[in-house]
């Protein structure tokens, strides 16, 4: 990974990316997506100024060169620059790691396309069972809820350490029970004690902006409360965390 450029203890995301220029973001993509989403239409019809003065003004550019930020959610290949800023898929056939593979994938590009393909994944993996309630009614439940390993998902996308690490976000999806693990312990004034209960601090505050924008807003600090919520009327087990220096996990088990 180059080295990041640090200015006045900015997140990182928002620190100049040493020796990457306008070139190392998806220009179209910008123009196209990106700047009418997050830039008004009447300013941007009267507004004939360059690409690069509105990536600026969006905190995306700083003396010349994209943040880290732009290119982890603008970049035409994010991962040259960034390594780990990926998900790693697993779907293993058993209850153990060493238990044959059954599909495995590799989830690159903006972290919008990450997201959105994480997404289409949990919704393909999940099973529905129909259990009978009655002579005449039958209910199909899900092993799992797909919005609460959206949720969770999600989170460690968005919230896990993108700096001095070529560790990615890793989902390993299980006969029993699914995990999700994200690089960088908890951040800020987040303790185990409070994580969940919506008081929330940004690790990556310009990427949760570009996210918004993009039509990935969650309210904030409501995904994990909403992650409990949905598993417990599913009938699933509450989610298990695990908080260490170096990650957070979490591991959801399936409805019995």
């Amino acid at each position: 990974m180059a080295e990041p450029s640090y200015s006045d203890d900015l997140p990182f995301d928002m620190c100049r990316a040493g020796g990457a220029t306008v070139d190392d973001l998806d220009l179209d993509f910008v123009r196209n997506q990106y700047l009418p989403n997050a830039i008004a239409g009447d300013v941007l019809e009267r507004n004939e100024r360059s690409v690069e003065h509105h990536l600026r003004s969006l905190s995306l550019m700083h003396a010349g060169t994209p943040t880290w930020g732009a290119i982890l959610a603008l970049g035409g290949d994010p991962q040259a620059l960034v390594p780990g800023a990926y998900v790693q898929f697993l779907r293993v056939l058993g209850t153990e790691i060493m238990d044959p593979i059954g599909s495995q994938k590799q989830l690159t590009g903006r972290i919008d396309d990450v997201v959105r393909r994480l997404g289409e994944l949990l919704d393909l993996c999940v099973s529905v069972r129909t259990q009978v309630a009655g002579s005449m009614r039958e209910r199909r439940r899900p092993d799992y809820p797909v919005d609460a390993l959206w949720q969770l998902a999600h989170n460690a996308v968005m919230h896990r350490s993108y700096e001095g690490t070529n560790t990615p976000v890793r989902v390993y999806w299980y006969a029993d029970r699914v995990e999700i693990t994200s690089p960088g312990g908890l951040y800020g004034r987040v303790t185990p004690e409070t994580f969940g209960t919506g008081d929330t601090d940004f690790r990556n505050p310009l990427l949760a902006e570009v996210m918004h924008h993009l039509g990935f807003a969650q309210r904030l600090g409501l995904g994990v409360p909403l992650a409990r919520k949905s598993l417990a009327s599913n009938g699933n087990p509450p989610p298990e965390f695990l908080f260490e220096p170096t990650l957070v996990g979490v591991t959801v088990r399936a409805a019995p």
